[in-house]
């Protein structure tokens, strides 16, 4: 996967993504929902559901953000506790003013992390969780590798990620809207105008569909699937420890 940071500087990839989500940590859940028309809830929801059969009782939310998938697994599984780390302390510290309103800071953890070196000891959580997130990895391989290593065996990690679809005219129009229109509205909105010229590059380069499966399974995760979500705007991965 080719390297695409979010500004054009010397400071390496990780660093710049975090500078980043600092900078848009404000308009970040407001531009979510306006920008996909609350169409990102349904998918976080039908993820999470994924991991309900399985009831885990530790789970850990890579790349965070905010919180919002945190949240959800904690609704959705009242008998979890749940670890949310992020680079960005600005998207942390609004994610936890959230936990508080919902009075689920007794169950929800929000945490300064790196996601390619998890303060977490081997097998540890019966399940990860990463929403948007896994495109922002300095290194894919070596951020996937950590998850796998705090993995309980026979843990589950279910991945939300964009892809490209792949059917006319969705295919075309995604592009439009994805290098045009989504960078202006959010350049007018977030006063950061690389951040969502930077969504669009780091879409184009990620390994979708298959090849990201293949991916997961050359960091050592076993029964592996994806399903693509609102005709191939985004996929919902899974595998095993």
């Amino acid at each position: 996967m080719s390297e695409i940071k979010p500004y054009e500087d010397e400071e390496g990839k990780k660093k710049q993504v975090a500078k980043m989500f600092d900078n848009i940590a404000w308009k970040y859940d407001f531009l979510n929902r306006f920008l996909s028309l609350g169409i990102d809830r349904r998918w976080r929801k039908r993820a999470i559901r994924l991991l309900a059969k399985d009831r885990p009782s530790e789970v850990i939310d890579v790349a965070t953000g905010t919180g919002d998938v945190a949240i959800e697994i904690a609704k959705q599984l009242p008998d979890a506790k749940v670890t949310g780390v992020d680079i960005a302390n600005k998207m942390l510290e609004i994610g936890r003013k959230k936990l508080l309103k919902r009075e689920l800071d007794d169950r929800v953890a929000l945490l300064y992390g790196d996601s390619e070196a998890l303060e977490a000891a081997d097998n540890t959580y019966d399940a990860a969780t990463v929403a948007f997130g896994v495109r922002n990895f300095e290194n894919l391989e070596k951020g996937l590798d950590e998850i796998y290593r705090v993995l309980k065996p026979g843990g589950k990690v279910v991945i939300l990620e964009f892809s490209k679809p792949r059917m006319f005219p969705l295919k075309q129009g995604f592009n439009l809207y994805f290098r045009y229109i989504l960078p202006f509205i959010g350049r007018i909105t977030s006063k950061d105008p690389k951040a969502y010229k930077y969504l669009y590059e780091s879409v184009q380069v990620f390994p979708d569909y298959e090849r990201f499966e293949h991916v997961l399974q050359k960091c050592g995760f076993k029964n592996t699937n994806y399903k693509s979500l609102t005709a191939g705007i985004c996929c919902i991965y899974e595998g095993e420890k």
